[in-house]
């Protein structure tokens, strides 16, 4: 069993940086892979980015390569998303999850655990 606790959201502008973090329970951390969702009003849950359990790999969508960078830090059972040049379209609420399977990372059916959850907002 997986807890995950998002914080670090809030309201920034167009060009603010913001960094979530999400801190997981457990003492397995280091077996998931970890992944960012967002869900803007209206629109379905989106996959952002993931890195592997070993942090070794990670996966972007386009919309967010070389403004996103995912880490994660075992030690400290937490995965974060630094978050730069942001736009008004990265509006939306962002979701981290665990997955312990080897399927897709880019697909949410395959993780297992889900944070609640952290607004963030960029205004134009």
């Amino acid at each position: 069993q997986v807890q995950l606790v998002e914080s670090g959201g809030g309201l920034v502008q167009a060009g603010d940086s913001l960094r979530l973090s999400c801190a997981a329970s457990g003492r397995t951390f280091g077996n998931y892979g970890m992944g960012w969702f967002r869900q803007a009003p209206g629109k379905e849950r989106e996959f952002v980015t993931a890195t592997s359990a070993s942090g070794l790999s990670t996966y972007y969508t386009d919309s967010v390569k070389g403004r996103f960078t995912i880490s994660r830090d075992n030690a400290k059972n937490t995965v974060y998303l630094q978050m730069n040049s942001l736009k008004p379209e990265d509006t939306a609420v962002y979701y981290c999850a665990a997955k312990s399977s080897r399927g897709s990372y880019f697909s949410r059916d395959e993780y297992n655990y889900w944070g609640q959850g952290t607004q963030v907002t960029v205004s134009s």
